[in-house]
């Protein structure tokens, strides 16, 4: 509450990007820069966590422009491409095959469709015909020749889906891996599509398992995803590498996973993983709220990249790899030819080869490391920013600007490392961009407000007491500065008037500049010991030096400082005596009174002249004080309030006085240094002193006589003894007064 009630605009103003930020993770208000800066920060952290090595399992079959040139353009015959899974399986003996390509439309370049037309029209009656066709019609169906090769292999055909306003169908779809019914009547948010393209019927039943290639294509245009599950008119179709994997593992069963309900209710929109069950054994694989995977890539895409070898397809099919060089490896066959169109923008380059961002999902899958944006996200994105918003929003307004960059830096760190953490040991995808936005923002803001706002309220701070108050004090004032103001006040504060004694004598013998020059000099070392003191300098009027403690900050110790400062000043003068006499001016003097109490302070004086000071009963009380030093032949009088207050020195008593315009008499002292320091004689001369007073107040002159003669042998010049001896002397000659209270009442000022 305090910190509101000093820095309530500049905790607001800390916590407006907060209030943002909190509006575009929940989605109230989201904006798309931070989306973008989101997928930014998520590239960096993916190319800095890449492994970048080169996994021996998978293999990409090229259709590269070498394969184009040496076998002729694309598409090829299916009676080439069925020579290439012979090839595959047969001579290099492979695990399994994926195909990164679609056979939409029947073969017919083998002419069969033509010759078939001609032998049921034109040529039906011609024997010779007919005989060499039967033969040839086998031999030239070279889808048949295809769908032979690829039935019973461990292959799986790809596909792909569309989403335009025809919603064209062309081909077969394999079976779906689930059904509407297994979500329970969840309203999962799917990747939906209404329209497809697939293998023709023959090549369907010949291998029934498929998966489409579909990516997922960000605002920005860059790949990082793909939906391992789609739904199409209510089913639910796999993606190409998730069918490869499944196929790979014994096909197990593809099932929801579910949230916990007790975390979300059933009307959360998303899974939280695809289960793989078969029998007993499951494997949970992470999902984010599309039913999508993050592609783990690997490293730099491409034959060059290193991290899958490529073989031209030319090579395979034309013999040039040594017999089992393939033998137990996972084969995609795909192309990175620029003019078949299956370069993708990707995170990790520009023109990324489509079929590489399956085999990274297959390597990521079979070795449990795939990225995953999870489904409390928006949870731990809000906590992030509540935790380091609020952190902000408490520590700025109260550091100063160095100290606030480094908190802020602290930060931002520490936000960067916890998210850096997460991705690269647990695999999580979670929210940045609005933090270190938000963090950003808020310092901004902060040191703006602080120059623009707060540094001028600190320089008229600075301005108003800047000549009254020591500079450290200032540097207090000027961090809440709406703490302090001129207006006027009462409170307890301590007060020092300090008169410089042989300043007359001095300007008889002076001349007026040099006056100056040493008066300029005196006051300006006692204005220097009252500053290091945290005293305030109300006023010099001639030869005197008005103080106090206590205000415009607020000093607990405020009577220890004055006395401390009194004691010092008193020290300042032997020394600067001792160059007087060397230089021949002559020696200076000072009388100091010190009260305690309370009194008014704040900025007053006329329209024409101000001044900030004190004033009061209390104020009075210590300039008669100083002009008692005088008397009682001392630097320091202290009145008895002062004295309770300021702890840690030794004090003795001077006399209990009335003084003009009071009524009440007060105790006066004056301190003869630190408590812990006394030497043991100036104790011993203290304790007879308090039997001198003791004897002095209850007019017992004959035991104060005795008690003078003690006195003096200690301090045979002390002034005050003599004074009290002549006291002593004077009022022996009165009679006996009983109602005496052993005051002395003086009647000027």
């Amino acid at each position: 509450m305090g910190l509101l009630a000093r820095h309530g605009s500049r905790v607001a103003i800390t916590l407006l990007p907060l209030v943002f930020a909190l509006l575009h993770a929940v989605g109230a208000l989201p904006m798309q820069f931070l989306h973008r800066l989101d997928a930014i920060l998520y590239d960096a952290r993916l190319r800095a966590t890449m492994p970048q090595t080169l996994d021996p399992r998978v293999v990409i079959v090229d259709i590269d422009e070498k394969s184009l040139a040496e076998v002729g353009r694309w598409p090829w015959s299916r009676n080439r491409l069925a020579e290439l899974v012979d090839e595959l399986f047969e001579r290099q003996q492979v695990t399994l095959l994926g195909f990164d390509v679609v056979f939409a439309e029947p073969d017919d370049s083998s002419g069969l469709k033509r010759l078939r037309q001609m032998a049921e029209d034109e040529l039906r009656d011609a024997a010779g015909f007919q005989e060499r066709f039967a033969k040839l019609q086998s031999s030239l169906d070279y889808d048949a020749l295809f769908a032979r090769s690829l039935a019973n292999r461990p292959i799986v055909l790809g596909y792909y889906f569309t989403a335009d306003r025809e919603g064209r169908k062309s081909g077969v779809l394999p079976a779906p891996v689930m059904t509407r019914e297994a979500l329970q009547g969840r309203p999962i948010a799917f990747t939906r599509f209404n329209g497809y393209g697939s293998n023709i019927d023959a090549l369907a039943k010949a291998a029934p398992v498929a998966g489409h290639f579909n990516p997922l294509t960000d605002r920005d245009g860059v790949v990082r995803s793909i939906p391992l599950v789609a739904e199409h008119e209510g089913a639910y179709y796999e993606a190409l590498s998730l069918a490869m994997f499944r196929m790979l593992v014994g096909r197990p069963a593809v099932e929801p996973g579910f949230p916990r309900e007790r975390l979300v209710g059933r009307d959360y929109t998303g899974l939280e993983s695809v289960v793989l069950r078969r029998g007993q054994r499951k494997l949970e694989v992470p999902v984010d709220d599309r039913v999508a995977t993050l592609v783990p890539f690997r490293g730099p895409g491409g034959p060059a990249g290193g991290s899958f070898r490529y073989v031209s397809a030319s090579d395979v099919l034309l013999k040039h790899l040594a017999p089992g060089e393939l033998k137990d490896k996972i084969v995609l066959v795909g192309t990175t030819a620029p003019g078949l169109l299956d370069l993708r923008v990707t995170p990790v380059g520009e023109t990324y080869p489509g079929v590489e961002t399956h085999a990274n999902v297959i390597t990521g899958l079979m070795d449990h490391r795939l990225l995953v944006k999870p489904d409390y996200a928006v949870g731990y994105e809000v906590v992030v920013l509540l935790v380091a918003g609020l952190l902000l929003a408490l520590l700025l307004p109260v550091f100063s600007a160095p100290t606030a960059v480094l908190a802020s830096f602290g930060v931002v760190a520490g936000l960067l490392a916890s998210n850096y953490y997460l991705f690269a040991v647990h695999g999580l995808v979670l929210p940045l961009a609005s933090a270190l936005a938000m963090a950003g923002t808020a310092f901004a803001l902060n040191m703006s407000y602080g120059y623009f706002v707060e540094s001028r309220s600190k320089r008229q701070i600075a301005d108003l007491f800047g000549t009254y108050v020591p500079p450290e004090l200032v540097d207090e004032m000027v961090k809440d500065p709406r703490s302090y103001s001129m207006k006027a006040t009462s409170k307890e504060l301590t007060v020092m008037f300090c008169d410089m004694r042989g300043f007359t004598r001095m300007s008889e013998k002076m001349e007026p500049t040099q006056l100056q020059e040493l008066l300029n000099q005196v006051f300006s070392r006692l204005t220097d010991i009252i500053r290091a003191n945290r005293g305030t300098i109300d006023k010099y009027m001639g030869d005197c030096v008005m103080a106090f403690w206590g205000a415009p900050v607020d000093t607990p110790n405020h009577a220890d400082l004055a006395v401390k400062s009194a004691l010092e000043m008193t020290q300042a003068v032997v020394q600067i005596n001792e160059a007087h006499r060397t230089s021949g001016i002559p020696e200076i003097g000072v009388g100091i009174g010190i009260n305690t109490g309370t009194m008014c302070v704040g900025d007053m004086g006329s329209d024409v002249r101000r001044s900030y000071t004190v004033i009061g009963d209390a104020v009075n009380l210590a300039s008669r004080l100083e002009g008692l030093s005088k008397v009682y032949g001392t630097a320091i009088v202290v009145s008895e309030t002062a004295r309770r207050q300021a702890g840690g020195f030794a004090w003795q008593e001077l006399d209990r006085v009335r003084v003009k315009g009071k009524e009440q008499a007060v105790g006066i002292f004056t301190p003869l240094g630190p408590a812990a320091t006394l030497p043991r004689e100036l104790a011993e001369e203290l304790e007879t002193w308090e039997i001198f007073l003791q004897a002095y107040r209850a007019q017992d002159w004959n035991r104060c006589d005795l008690q003078v003669r003690e006195l003096q042998r200690f301090a045979a010049k002390k002034y005050l003894y003599d004074l009290y001896r002549e006291r002593v002397a004077s009022m022996r000659q009165l009679p006996f007064d009983p109602s005496w209270d052993g005051a002395t009442t003086f009647e000027t000022k």
